[in-house]
């Protein structure tokens, strides 16, 4: 990702570990499959393409933002099972 001179990311004033209230208008998503409770990892496209991620337990907790090459090599990830030993046992 480029940093540029104001201190975020794509020329958007966006940083990692902002809080996720400050990403004005963004439409915040999540996975059909998320329990009723809430809990899950939400997703939210950014202007110039950048994608943060926030835990729904803490919706005003910080956002991290990562690039639509970060976001693909994990969800094509994800897709293969490479995660699956993650939530076995």
């Amino acid at each position: 990702m480029d940093h540029d001179a104001n201190g975020g990311y794509g020329g958007y004033g966006v940083h990692n570990g902002m809080a996720a209230t400050q990403l004005d208008g963004v439409a915040w998503q999540k996975s059909r499959h998320s329990n009723s409770q809430g809990s899950c990892v939400e997703f939210a496209r950014l202007p110039g393409g950048d994608v943060a991620v926030r835990n729904s337990r803490f919706p005003d907790g910080p956002a991290l933002v990562y690039t639509r090459a970060e976001i693909e090599a994990m969800l094509l990830g994800v897709k293969d099972g490479e995660f699956d030993h993650l939530i076995v046992g």
